[in-house]
């Protein structure tokens, strides 16, 4: 299985189809919408953490590694789902969160006990570290009622694993192994580039202790290990990291194949050019050179040295994109399209998540007792800590807060816009009634957008092959790139503007065939006039 002409589809399963009632998305849910995925066209759906989880961090506090969530139903429901799925020709990914499990995880209840071998399961010291946790706070907490702390470089309740322990990655292994037995092919590693700590840990003031356990060498054998150990001896099987703060040189060394680590990674960068000095909890317009430099520099520094990149705008855990680059009152359709061609005709893997096939905004919710994501009711406290007002701290978690994303799917116009009977785990958006997938199926035009999209990886190698090359890198409105495989030739433009934009057409593209576009014809001329956020594809 080629990864390069696949598409993936991430589902929050606690968000997709409640079929029980309790007011939380189900296995069953999904295997219910399978139709309307197959219709979308997609090979694979990743499915955040369907395992045991007290839910601190939505599920990715792993509790048993090879159990399925009672939340979401039954072993039973899951490999029912899968099987419904091969069916269909769609696989399935699973989220394996391997640098850390959840306080209640057996492994750490025995550590607790006094079990030695458990203990060396995890990052004990005498002395912490400097560092900070992701989600705010100290990164080390007391180790039960023993004189030493144990490192969670997230919630307190994920207690980090030694990746150094062989019998820690022996465990991991397994798990793998449970899973790709079931006939599982695809596994997405959450934040797997933290993984591979120093053995010394020192203090590292710059930048929260980051540079003390991202990326580090020791990274990569472990990551190289796991591949040769498990999933590497199947070429169908797809895999993705998640890799925090990282550098291209690492993505190229993770996912070049001859390295027999990853095939592909997602990096963050491009969605932190709204964040003030690098800060997420900040407000401000989006930094569109920033934005250009960042996909210029990782399309073509990866495409030289033969890295893959995942591409997306939104997941689990950030704002809706089209909150943050469009002009979303006016100008949401031709906008959403837009974002989608500059990834989906992009060398690298494109991911979609639920929702965004049919324009989903954020909720807008009116208060903070709408939203239940721990960083965000962490952050506004900050804020409030830090001398900003209520109504300013709201603003700010408003704009930057996950709970955007983990909305529940708006299928209808129905109460609870079909996603369930009762009332959902999370408020709905003000805009289900007006944007959901039934009304998007009879009279919008994302949907079949997403569609043309997809199928044009499949049918042109320079999409799902081709190298990348900037174009008018120096523009101020423009988003371009050449793709070039044999002799083909892909050129895409994007106007990330509202405001019309005339550009000089290179000569052999004026004889070009429009691949795509999200605008009425275009004629190719030499001053071409690209309208408000329009995107545009010329092949030859």
């Amino acid at each position: 299985m080629s990864f390069k002409d696949k598409v993936i589809y991430q589902i929050y399963p606690k968000s997709f189809l409640d079929t029980n009632q309790d007011g939380v998305g189900d296995l069953l849910g999904i295997q219910k919408k399978l139709s309307y995925l197959k219709k979308l066209g997609v090979d694979m759906l990743w499915l955040s953490p369907i395992y045991p989880s007290p839910q601190n961090d939505n599920g990715y506090d792993v509790a048993d590694y090879t159990a399925i969530n009672p939340l979401f139903g039954t072993m039973e429901d899951f490999e029912n789902l899968m099987a419904a799925a091969k069916a269909l020709s769609i696989e399935i990914m699973l989220d394996m969160v391997f640098n850390h499990v959840s306080t209640d995880h057996e492994w750490f209840q025995k550590a607790l006990a006094g079990e030695k071998k458990y203990q060396d399961y995890f990052i004990l010291r005498d002395q912490p570290t400097d560092w900070v946790s992701k989600f705010g706070g100290n990164a080390w907490a007391p180790f039960g009622d023993t004189d030493q702390y144990y490192l969670h470089l997230y919630d307190e309740t994920q207690a980090d694993l030694d990746w150094h322990n062989p019998a820690v990655r022996d465990e991991l292994f397994n798990v793998l192994r449970f899973w790709l037995d079931k006939g599982v092919k695809g596994f997405r590693f959450d934040v797997i580039n933290v993984i591979g700590k120093d053995q010394v840990l020192q203090d590292c003031p710059e930048n929260d202790g980051k540079p003390a356990y991202t990326d580090r060498p020791i990274n990569h054998e472990f990551i190289h290990m796991m591949n040769q150990a498990t999933f590497g001896h199947d070429p169908e099987v797809i895999t993705v990291g998640e890799m925090s703060s990282t550098t291209i040189e690492n993505c190229i060394l993770y996912t070049e194949p001859q390295r027999e680590e990853l095939n592909m990674t997602f990096n963050f960068h491009h969605l932190k050019v709204d964040y003030q000095d690098g800060k997420k909890w900040t407000q401000m317009p989006f930094d569109f050179e920033k934005l250009k430099e960042l996909f210029h520099s990782w399309g073509t520094q990866m495409s030289v040295g033969n890295g893959w990149n995942a591409l997306f705008w939104n997941n689990h855990d950030q704002p809706r994109a089209l909150n943050r680059f469009i002009e979303v009152a006016e100008y949401r359709v031709a906008g959403a399209k837009m974002l989608a061609s500059a990834i989906h005709l992009n060398r690298g893997t494109p991911y979609i998540y639920m929702g965004e096939e049919i324009g989903m905004l954020d909720p807008d919710f009116d208060s903070m007792t709408e939203y239940v994501d721990v960083e965000s009711l962490n952050a506004y406290q900050e804020l409030i800590a830090a001398g900003k007002t209520e109504k300013a701290a709201f603003e700010i978690v408003k704009a930057k807060s996950r709970d955007n994303s983990r909305t529940p799917m708006q299928w209808d116009q129905t109460t609870y816009s079909g996603f369930s009977e009762t009332t959902p785990w999370l408020s709905l958006g003000k805009t289900a009634d007006s944007i959901n997938v039934e009304k998007e199926l009879k009279e919008g035009s994302i949907f079949s957008y997403y569609q043309q999209l997809i199928q044009l990886r499949k049918e042109y190698p320079v999409i799902s092959e081709g190298t990348y090359q900037a174009f008018l890198a120096e523009h101020p409105a423009i988003y371009g790139y050449l793709r070039s495989y044999q002799d083909q030739e892909l050129l895409v433009l994007n106007n990330f503007f509202a405001e019309e934009v005339v550009i000089e057409l290179p000569e052999k593209f004026m004889k070009g065939e429009v691949l795509i576009n999200n605008y009425p014809a275009t004629e190719l001329t030499k001053e071409l006039v690209l309208k408000p956020y329009q995107s545009l594809a010329i092949y030859r």
